[in-house]
């Protein structure tokens, strides 16, 4: 199982899928159909960039997640090749998405293998945002009764059993351009009302609530002799709960200007819900009762900042278990990595647990595209 896993793992790191590249991801679909094909004995429905396995004939109970775009561009492969360190048993594995999340696709294939009432919905966005891809995620988590996401572990093999809410804005600030030596009093500087724009929204974040409000790109000006008319902000905000989401984007969108003649453009707003603790705990405490049972060191739950598509499961109400691919680090960074040692037992995991959630008696699930009660 070890060398398939990895065979496969190789072979999509091996072909580049920047989220923002529309042919490398056509390209990288392919592969992962082919190898999905190949491991499920069916092939997907190709849904653009997408791909979608139902597995058997009885309803699908169980719905398995991941994507195979990366953050990674074309042509990292010659400055980070996709290699194996060390022991096969005991080495490490690295190239661009590696652990995030190709490694998580190859084993989704290898546990999916021979189940009915699974779904595996890999998509080619998330990293973006999921923008073309959130609608088919609800819906195929509303007809399922959990949704289980092969993102990359947290550190030391921990499961993401809590995930903070993501909002992400753009601040557009329109001012008057004019000769800053000749006359500057008659411009409307962009810049300064970019800085006290700046100053405000960073001004929301609350660290007692765990909400971070973080501007990030900025841009103003077009000439260093002359009164900016035009400046930009990019604002990233994570929160812990729903009420904290909906009280930073009332603020956002409350914003005005402060310097004379200025104007404001607020665009954006929340992305994906927060992945609540409650929409994890059962299922981890299931996972973790399984671990021990297999001999497996104690299963540790983490609460991350980060995002992923289990935040917009569990939004539409579905339980929820995050992180539960490869065992590594360093996503998104020239460290990126998988400890080859331990994919077998995280595939071992997984196949338990998919054992005991298809075996228990079969709940009423609604239909595809209907709201959870």
């Amino acid at each position: 199982m070890l060398a398939d896993i990895l065979a496969d793992t190789e072979e999509m790191v091996r072909c580049e899928s920047p989220s923002s590249d529309a042919a490398a991801l056509a390209r990288s679909a392919d592969v992962v159909a082919r190898l999905g094909t190949r491991r499920l004995g069916a092939e997907p429905e190709r849904l653009g960039i997408h791909l979608r396995w139902r597995l058997g004939a009885e309803p699908s109970r169980v719905l398995l997640l991941g994507h195979h775009d990366t953050v990674w561009p074309l042509g990292s492969l010659a400055t980070h090749p996709c290699t194996v360190d060390g022991t096969v048993d005991g080495g490490v594995l690295r190239g661009p998405g590696c652990f995030d999340m190709k490694a998580g696709l190859a084993l989704a294939f290898h546990v999916a293998a021979g189940r009915s009432g699974v779904t595996l919905l890999v998509t080619g966005d998330e990293e973006l945002g999921s923008p073309g891809s959130r609608e088919l995620i609800e819906e195929e988590a509303r007809a399922a009764e959990v949704a289980l996401v092969l993102e990359a572990s947290a550190p030391g093999g921990a499961l993401k059993t809590e995930r903070k809410g993501v909002s992400v804005y753009e601040v557009e600030v329109t001012g008057r351009a004019a000769h800053a030596g000749l006359e500057p009093e008659r411009g409307h500087n962009a810049t300064v009302e970019l800085a006290h724009q700046v100053l405000a929204i960073a001004a929301l974040a609350d660290a007692e609530r765990g909400t971070t409000v973080t501007p990030t790109l900025m841009s103003a000006g077009t000439a260093r002799n002359t009164v900016s008319a035009k400046g930009f902000v990019a604002v990233d905000v994570r929160v812990r709960t729903a009420s904290e989401q909906d009280r930073v984007d009332v603020a956002m969108r409350a914003l005005r200007p402060v310097v004379p003649g200025t104007r404001l453009d607020v665009r954006g707003g929340p992305n994906r819900p927060p992945l609540a603790a409650s929409a994890s705990v059962g299922l981890f405490t299931r996972a973790a009762r399984i671990a021990a049972e297999l001999g497996q060191p104690p299963l540790a739950g983490v609460a991350v900042g980060g995002g992923s598509d289990g935040n917009l499961t569990a939004g539409v109400g579905t339980p929820t278990l995050d992180g539960l691919g490869a065992v590594g680090g360093g996503a998104h960074a020239d460290d990126e990595h998988v400890l080859v040692g331990e994919l077998v037992p995280r595939a071992a995991l997984l196949s338990a647990l998919l054992d005991e959630l298809l075996a228990a008696p079969t709940k009423t699930a609604p239909a595809a595209g209907s709201p959870r009660p």
